[in-house]
């Protein structure tokens, strides 16, 4: 994402211009968007002519419309979006108040207003401007007959392919039939990696699987490649990183990403800092369950008491369209940082991120133990009763 022009002003209110350079920007222009702000974009109109004679024809034109915006569509598989909404500047070929779609286009820029810009947003804007935040890790999690091609982003895990194969067993005394199979399997595995990964952007293959699936992938893979002299896999062989998973399902990928040998590789990026941090959360949750609180209301009293080290939370809570609950999130953070604590905003796209959502999108570790919380609140609830 480039940012060409960011005009806020003291009171928050503002504009900020910007360019979507590839998919993955579509993700965070999708976490700016709210009901209510003001779109303006270059988008393809339908427009009806009629002639001197009484025909009606119709054409299409490009033309730049401000929209308030009403409703927000993203397609996470094709990284689309479209924002619906009604026309707030005339122009010569749509009305004042007339509703169109503008689908957001890649390297064509559009300008963002909002009343208010608060912490989480400007951040958000920040972190898709930064060149380092890079999709560099692929995976390819994967069992006998199913595998998964994953990209790792710093935003999001994109499934790029999935492949499937059926594979008969062992019998006694052959074992063409399935050694064909896995072969066909392989082959397979490997045109997908060659369509889905791009080896200049990625540093960095995870191929896990249960026992040696993985093993005989890489030595047919690469006894194929020498074989068909493919330059570009053999170039790339010391990015491929065997590590074990318990499956080749999707799910496997967190445990690839929790492997300390994986982790040590991958410290600078956002995807393995995002796991690190809900696998101590757990284990604090474990160990110390008064020093790991998850759930908005127990988390905020911990903040109140200056007791949040490190605030984990689901970026799809900021996605909220009712202001006062979007707010709530938002005061939640500025709180945490103003406090000297650590803020780490999942990606409800990651499959860290779907798991903190499975906690209500909120936990915390403590720096000092703290009462459980819930007791006062039950009792306060029975009084009512």
């Amino acid at each position: 994402m480039k940012l060409l022009q960011k005009d806020i002003e003291k009171d928050n209110a503002g504009q900020v211009t910007l360019v979507p350079e590839e998919a993955e920007d579509m993700w965070h222009t999708y976490n700016l968007l709210q009901v209510g702000d003001s779109l303006r974009a270059s988008t393809i109109r339908k427009v009806q002519t009629e002639s001197a004679t009484g025909s009606v024809g119709s054409s299409r034109v490009r033309t730049t419309l401000t929209l308030c915006v009403e409703t927000i569509d993203f397609d996470t598989q094709a990284c689309r979006l479209r924002v619906k909404g009604t026309n707030l500047e005339e122009n010569q070929f749509v009305k004042m108040g007339a509703y169109h779609t503008i689908e957001l286009e890649l390297n064509r820029k559009f300008t963002l207003a909002k009343k208010s810009w608060d912490s989480v947003v400007l951040d958000r804007i920040e972190q898709a401007c930064d060149p380092s935040q890079k999709a560099d890790v692929a995976a390819v999690v994967m069992q006998e007959g199913l595998a998964n091609i994953v990209l790792v982003t710093s935003a999001m895990t994109l499934l790029r392919a999935k492949v499937e194969v059926t594979i008969p067993r062992k019998r006694k005394g052959s074992c063409s039939q399935h050694e064909k199979a896995l072969e066909r399997f392989y082959e397979a595995v490997m045109q997908a990696i060659l369509r889905h990964i791009n080896f200049d952007v990625v540093k960095c293959i995870l191929v896990g699987s249960p026992g040696f699936v993985k093993d005989q992938f890489i030595s047919y893979m690469f006894k194929e490649a020498v074989r068909q002299d493919n330059k570009l896999l053999l170039e790339n062989r010391p990015k491929f990183m065997l590590v074990h998973s318990s499956s080749g399902h999707k799910y496997s990928l967190k445990e690839i990403l929790c492997d300390p040998t994986v982790t040590s590789r991958l410290s600078d990026t956002k995807a393995a800092g995002e796991v690190k941090a809900l696998e101590d959360f757990y284990k604090m949750l474990q160990h110390e369950p008064n020093r790991a609180f998850y759930g908005v209301a127990h988390v905020e009293k911990a903040a109140d008491a200056l007791a949040v080290d490190t605030l984990l939370i689901s970026d799809k809570l900021f996605r909220h369209q009712d202001v006062p609950t979007r707010s709530r999130y938002v005061r939640l953070v500025d709180s945490v940082r103003d406090n000297g604590g650590t803020v780490r905003i999942f990606s409800s796209l990651h499959v860290s991120g779907e798991q903190l959502t499975q906690l209500g999108g909120v936990a915390a570790i403590l720096r000092f133990p703290m009462a459980d919380l819930s007791e006062p609140e039950d009792d306060s609830s029975s009084d009512e009763d």
